[in-house]
């Protein structure tokens, strides 16, 4: 113990230490520590980020470093289940094509020994690569106050981008609950950035009643010595009791607080997913550490996302990545040795007041073959000869003046389709995956503006759809589990002829190594 530079008070040291011990000695030594192994690759990614086997969920440490983008996640290696966290690690030149690289960091200090390490971020300092996480310990008895956890910011540096080593000074930044209206039992996820010469990082919290959703600001000259800055922000009435994975970023001249927040009621169709994740638009104060903002928007209107990650690349661009599953929805994959993917990534712009996520255009690089229609008018159900497949990027472009509704049933079969229509009537679209394979049901809907033409992108994966309306006005993103030949793709007119200007078909390679 003496050589043990945690902060915390001797009897917390030791309910600390006993939790551990109580750890390794009912649990760790009969765990079974081999890894699971794909045993089948029919919903397997072709090129969404996905673990080599094993859990995933949240994002993490999305960066630039060396010449390489480099990407983390969150991770248990030993299951197809939630476990002690540990950061799984991916990197590439391009955005699109990810290499696996060794587990970054583990569950193997005091700080983090129990409940692993959680979600953090990563940023580029002093020619090294930097990880702020959250460490995440379970208490066998309540600590001062009163919670069976602690959960602290740390810190993992790296020369090479691969191998990681958690510094002496850990944990950095602990839980500031005499500071104010500060719960001491939800305190994680922190995203780091540079601002005028200091560092800063933001944090997820909520108050002390746990009904109030936050985000702590702290700041430091130099990454290791952290002070508390500011409760930046707050939730205001239906925004959630515990803000999860925030994020900050500058967008086109704006702050943005990007955010997941927990618990919040479902308003007439909109936030029916368990959890939410979304933005806020406004300034940072960085004299006084306030976020004044304005309300609360969704990110993805569809079934699966969250805990997204943003990079702020060196080109200018803002870029995100979300985890592209939703807490309690059946994850069917893990009968095949694995769980859980991410999105693709996603520019972020800001136009009228709202964030637009486009495709990066990096993207286009795995386009293969192609087929393309122009000027086509519908009058009955139709699947155009070339479009189809259970891999490939499908545009359309609808004339909204001749044409007042229409479905497109995407991953179609005899049995099986997921089907994304659209009403003149409404300004609706929506995504309805009643039929769309094993077990997964509901529809989601997103009211769109007015114009002339609907544009449409979508991206179709082996067990995944993600679509883009209108140049990113709107994303509807969604898990699937169809059978392979469930591939087809037909266009259907609901309410008069269907008038499409254009349709493109892409099949698309791979972008992540396959199961073998």
């Amino acid at each position: 113990m003496s050589g043990c530079r945690l902060k915390f008070s001797d009897a917390l040291i030791f309910m600390v230490a006993l939790s551990c011990a109580l750890l390794t000695a009912s649990e760790v030594s009969a765990k079974d520590f081999s890894k699971p192994t794909v045993t089948n690759p029919r919903w397997y990614p072709s090129y969404h980020i996905a673990a080599p086997s094993g859990w995933i969920n949240d994002p993490n440490g999305f960066s630039y470093f060396n010449g390489e983008y480099h990407f983390f996640y969150q991770h248990y290696p030993y299951d197809v289940k939630w476990g002690p966290m540990h950061w799984g690690h991916v990197a590439g030149k391009d955005l699109v094509h990810w290499t696996h690289l060794p587990i970054a960091i583990g569950p193997d200090k005091l700080y983090d020994a129990s409940g692993g390490c959680f979600s953090g971020s990563a940023l580029e300092y002093d020619g090294k690569l930097w990880l702020m996480y959250t460490g995440h310990v379970d208490l066998p008895v309540p600590n001062k106050y009163g919670t069976n956890r602690i959960e602290t910011q740390n810190i993992a540096v790296s020369d090479d981008g691969v191998n990681f080593t958690k510094i002496d000074a850990n944990p950095v930044i602990y839980v500031p609950a005499d500071k104010g209206d500060i719960s001491a039992n939800d305190f994680r996820d922190p995203k780091i950035w540079a601002h005028d010469g200091k560092f800063y990082a933001v944090v997820g919290s909520r108050n002390k009643a746990e009904t109030v959703g936050q985000v702590l600001l702290f700041e430091s000259p130099d990454m290791v010595n952290w002070a508390f800055k500011s409760i930046a922000a707050y939730a205001v009435g239906n925004e959630g009791d515990m803000w999860e994975c925030p994020n900050f970023a500058h967008i086109d001249g704006q702050d943005v607080l990007i955010l997941s927040p927990m618990n919040i009621k479902p308003e007439g169709k909109k936030f029916l997913n368990l959890q939410q994740s979304g933005y806020m638009l406004g300034t940072l104060d960085y004299a006084t550490g306030i976020f004044t903002h304005g309300k609360f928007d969704l990110l993805d209107y569809g079934f699966d996302f969250y805990a997204p990650q943003i990079l702020q690349a060196p080109d200018g661009r803002c870029i995100m990545i979300g985890w592209l599953d939703m807490w309690g929805t059946p994850m069917l994959e893990q009968a095949d040795g694995w769980s859980g993917q991410m999105s693709v990534p996603r520019e972020l712009h800001i136009r009228d007041g709202k964030i637009f996520s486009t495709p990066v255009r990096e993207l286009e690089l795995l386009r293969g073959e192609k087929v393309a229609y122009e000027n086509l008018t519908l009058d009955k159900a139709m699947q155009l000869d070339g479009v189809r497949g259970e891999v490939g990027e499908l545009l359309a472009t609808v004339d909204l003046t001749r044409s007042k509704g229409f479905s497109i049933e995407l991953r179609r079969s005899s049995t099986e389709r997921t089907i994304l229509s659209y009403d003149a009537a409404t300004g609706l679209i929506k995504l309805n995956r009643d039929k769309s394979g094993e077990t997964l049901t509901g529809e989601r809907e997103v009211k769109i503006t007015p114009a002339d033409e609907l544009r449409l992108r979508i991206f179709i994966d082996r067990s995944s759809l993600e679509i883009f309306i209108n140049d990113g006005e709107a994303v509807l993103s969604t898990r699937l589990y169809p059978k392979e030949n469930s591939r087809e793709i037909v266009f259907v007119p609901t309410q008069g002829a269907l008038h499409l200007k254009q349709v493109t078909f892409f099949s698309l390679g791979e972008g992540i190594a396959q199961p073998k």
